[in-house]
């Protein structure tokens, strides 16, 4: 299995950086772990929305150049559907049976473009509170590690 997170924008803050490392390190037991940084288009200073439509569609063909035709893809956005723990562990396993990899996908500051959202299996949302590019990376990769101990009937969920 393969799991990849798509994401626009890097972590730069070292203390981030350490405590991502720390997930990737834990998910190789369970699978092929990648996490796929893609280039942020810099938006001006009170974007227009022509200006906002321009950078969300030049981030959202990035991602999808990044996304494989059999690919099961969840998207990250905060109109998705809000998953339990358990929840979550359910629709890896059952995804796991539908395809060899999975793709979580986190946009840039200004969210996901529409044709990402089209081609999402998933919409999910973390939560109803908007949270900083590199605390939702470091939130979604906990919780994909929890899933996977949660599948494998491991002492870490409680």
């Amino acid at each position: 299995m393969t799991v990849n997170i798509i994401c626009v924008g890097k972590i730069k803050e070292n203390y981030f950086i350490k405590a991502t490392a720390e997930f990737e390190k834990r998910l190789s037991r369970f699978c092929n772990f990648n996490v796929i940084c893609l280039d942020d288009k810099s938006i001006p200073d009170n974007p227009s929305v022509a200006e906002c439509n321009a950078v969300l569609q030049k981030e959202g063909e990035q991602i999808m150049r990044k996304i494989g035709k059999g690919d099961i893809v969840v998207a990250m956005c905060i109109e998705g559907k809000m998953l339990s723990s358990e929840e979550l562990a359910e629709k890896i396993a059952d995804f796991q049976m539908r395809s060899s990899t999975i793709d979580f996908i986190i946009g840039g500051s200004l969210g996901l473009s529409d044709e990402v959202k089209k081609r999402a299996d998933l919409r999910l949302s973390m939560s109803a509170m908007t949270f900083p590019h590199r605390i939702a990376r470091l939130m979604l990769e906990e919780q994909i590690y929890r899933a996977f101990k949660i599948n494998a009937n491991e002492t870490y969920h409680k």
